[in-house]
């Protein structure tokens, strides 16, 4: 009886917690919406020069994946999705799924999509988005993100998180009266943007099963570089359907990463959890003209 009350209690601690990340949500939402943020994102977007973005990804359950190809075939740029499935292509996705039965990593998964898109003979793309099947993308979101990663020159980038978001780093959760942070660490999911320079750098990625501890490489090898990179606050994705290491082992995962960063240059967890700059306005930064 004791332990069914505890449960009882935990049940009701965790509504409640998610109750009130949806309400700050909604509260950010409001105050953007309040400040017509929307509408000079919209105009950046329009003066922004069309790019080839290409996009990586695997699932196991297409519906939230589908949602979000979807918007993103919805953009001004032109978007090429190359998926892979852990099984048969479900019908939603069958005309952008590319391999099939994969039984990797992440990491691995995402290499042989890759390795894959790489043999057809395509241009190099100006933009990779590696995303996860279970995300949720605002409205206009490939528009608005691209626009802000070009105008503040970022070469390694992704939108934050939701406040309901199951998210491992605090650095990626949305902030308050944002733009754009840059940051010292961009993660390896849930939406990772990679710029051709960090394109030709990152990827394909080591050959881990698991990729925990990968971006704090990347984070190390952005400063080497003198790369730019962030977090978008605008342009915030939900990523809440289920739990961090949901579906694989945090053990083995943990390990691999420990083995992975005693070999390779990194930030720490502390080190990464920085902001550098704040951009609440699009004028904060005078940014110089990208190739086109």
């Amino acid at each position: 009886m004791v332990h069914g009350r505890q449960a009882s209690r935990v049940l009701v601690v965790e509504a409640l917690r998610l109750l009130a990340r949806r309400g700050v949500d909604a509260a950010y939402d409001l105050d953007s919406a309040l400040r017509r943020v929307g509408r000079r994102l919209d105009r950046l977007a329009e003066q922004t020069p069309r790019r080839h973005v290409l996009a990586l990804g695997v699932y196991r359950e297409p519906a939230d994946l589908a949602a979000a190809c979807l918007e993103l075939l919805s953009s001004r740029h032109t978007v090429q999705l190359w998926l892979g499935s852990m099984s048969d292509p479900a019908p939603l996705l069958a005309e952008h799924t590319r391999v099939t039965r994969m039984r990797g990593g992440k990491p691995e998964n995402i290499n042989s999509l890759w390795a894959d898109w790489r043999s057809q003979g395509f241009p190099r793309p100006d933009w990779v988005l590696i995303i996860d099947d279970d995300i949720r993308l605002p409205r206009h979101f490939l528009d608005r993100f691209l626009a802000l990663c070009e105008r503040f020159e970022l070469s390694l980038a992704q939108p934050a998180q939701s406040r309901r978001s199951h998210a491992a780093w605090p650095v990626t959760r949305r902030q308050p009266g944002s733009l754009v942070r840059e940051t010292r660490f961009v993660e390896v999911g849930p939406v990772t943007a990679f710029r051709k320079e960090a394109v030709a750098r990152l990827l394909p990625m080591p050959p881990l099963r698991y990729g925990w501890g990968l971006d704090q490489h990347w984070a190390a090898v952005a400063e080497l570089a003198r790369w730019r990179i962030g977090v978008v606050d605008v342009t915030p994705v939900r990523h809440e359907r289920q739990a961090i290491a949901k579906t694989y082992s945090q053990s083995e995962a943990g390990a691999e990463r420990e083995l992975f960063l005693a070999e390779h240059s990194h930030l720490t967890r502390s080190e990464a959890n920085v902001t550098l700059q704040i951009h609440r306005r699009l004028t904060q930064r005078r940014v110089g003209e990208f190739a086109r």
